[in-house]
Parts: structure tokens; C-alpha cells; sequence
């Protein structure tokens, strides 16, 4: 057996700045990736990821940028007030409405994603969790929620504090009405579970428009989430994507 084995590994950092560099690479890739997947909607969704110094600040994509042309360079850092103190474009108000709210009530959270994708919209207009059907969707398994209150596009704080007490201490949230929400250890992981969410949304529409779906035991369910679900086999899942898009577009870390 080969002794020289590589198993990937989220990396450690000597200082801030090197860690601040890493999280904005990966929120500039995971922008580019979710263009790559379809998930754009005109100015609508961000991913945003927590400051390792400013801890009440946030790197966001800006406002109006496409993500499919989000560069390191483009990324802005929102302050506990909505204000970019770094960078050269506003915040989207939706950005800072919902994710400040997350981020303060989830010290554990780095990194949290939301975008008006197609499958996850198609399922918060029935009001329905991710159900067991498949072992990818264990990784929602009793760790998921709705928000069930659309009042319309969320422009002000208290409804971002509602959205993040619905959260709960789970990794995800349906937002009725309106589409899905994840967050995560780390801006890989955060991403994969959105990419994960969508996906899982998907094979439950398609399955239930054919016939009776079959649910994975309770039990075998459990097993299922631990194994999928943790924040290191998200990690894991996010690396081919990254390597796959900084190969393909490499302007991304600019």
C-alpha cells in the first residue's frame, strides 16, 4: 500500500491576512460557480463570508455584478451598519438584512448562501422540509427548517433576525415563497450545501411528479446525516468545484 497518499484537508493559517486572503479566493470561485450552475437570477442572491479579524464585517459579492464575473478584486467588506469599508461597490440591502442577522446570531458561521435558484424556489412554494428519499438528501436530515412568512423581498433587519432564529442551529432554511438558504463552517462547505440543497429539491419534484417516493428509514437516515452532513465531507465536496473552476477561469483570483 502507497505511503505518500494525498487526503485533502481544510487548511490552517499563520495570520489573518493569509486566512482572509483564502476565504475571499473561495467566495470569488464560489460566485463564478454558481454562475456556472444556473443559480443567477438579475441582481438577485449573494454568498457572503465572514472577516477572520472584523468579525461583525462580511465579504460579499457586489451589487450588480454578475457572478459569473466576480473576481477577489470585485468582493466588498460590509460593517455591522451596511456600509462598504472596502471595496468600490454598495451592498445589495437584501445582503445585509439577511446574512448580518445570520452571522450575529451564529458566531459558527463563516459563510452563509442564498440565490433564487429554480428547484429550491419550485419548493418553498409547497411549504415541504428536504425529505430522506436519497443518501444525498440526509445531509438535511433534522437539520433544515422553513420560514414560513414571505412578506415580500427582506429589506429590513428584523425580518433577517426572524429568518436567522428560524435557522435555528441548523444548516439550511426554506425560505417560503422565495428559495433556499444555507450556511457553513467555511465558505466551501456553505457552497456545497446550497449546490447539495438544490439538487436534493430537484430529485424530490421529479420523483413525487411520477409517483409515491419511498423514505429512507429514520434510523438509516440518522446514519446517513452523520456521514453526509458534517462540515468536513462538505469541505470535501467543494474541492473538485474549486479546482475545476480556478482551472477553467483562472481570472477568478484577481
Amino acid at each position: 500500500m502507497a505511503d505518500n497518499l494525498i487526503f485533502r484537508l481544510p487548511p490552517t493559517f499563520e495570520t489573518a491576512e493569509q486566512e482572509r486572503q483564502h476565504r475571499k479566493q473561495r467566495l470569488a470561485a464560489a460566485l463564478r460557480i454558481f454562475g456556472w450552475f444556473g443559480f443567477e437570477e438579475g441582481i438577485a442572491g449573494h454568498i457572503t463570508a465572514r472577516d477572520p479579524e472584523l468579525t461583525d464585517h462580511f465579504w460579499v459579492n457586489p451589487f450588480g455584478v454578475a457572478f459569473s464575473h466576480a473576481r477577489v478584486s470585485d468582493l466588498i467588506l460590509v460593517n455591522e451598519s451596511g456600509e462598504t469599508v472596502e471595496g468600490r461597490y454598495p451592498a445589495n440591502p437584501s445582503a445585509f438584512a439577511i446574512h448580518s442577522q445570520i452571522h450575529q446570531a451564529r458566531p459558527d458561521v463563516i459563510a452563509a448562501a442564498h440565490s433564487h435558484s429554480i428547484y429550491g424556489r419550485a419548493l418553498s412554494t409547497l411549504g415541504d422540509l428536504i425529505e430522506p428519499i436519497t443518501q444525498d438528501a440526509c445531509a438535511f436530515y433534522e437539520d433544515h427548517s422553513v420560514f414560513d412568512d414571505y412578506n415580500g423581498p427582506v429589506f429590513d433587519v428584523d425580518e433577517g433576525k426572524r429568518i436567522a432564529a428560524a435557522l435555528g442551529g441548523s444548516k439550511a432554511v426554506i425560505l417560503a415563497n422565495h428559495g433556499l438558504l444555507t450556511v457553513g463552517e467555511s465558505v466551501d462547505a456553505a457552497v456545497w450545501w446550497f449546490i447539495a440543497m438544490e439538487r436534493s429539491a430537484q430529485a424530490q419534484l421529479v420523483a413525487k411528479a411520477v409517483g409515491k417516493v419511498k423514505q429512507i428509514p429514520p434510523e438509516h437516515a440518522q446514519v446517513a446525516h452523520g456521514l453526509t452532513g458534517n462540515s468536513l465531507t462538505g469541505w470535501l465536496n467543494f474541492q473538485p468545484l474549486y479546482d475545476r473552476i480556478v482551472r477553467r477561469e483562472p481570472d477568478l483570483l484577481d
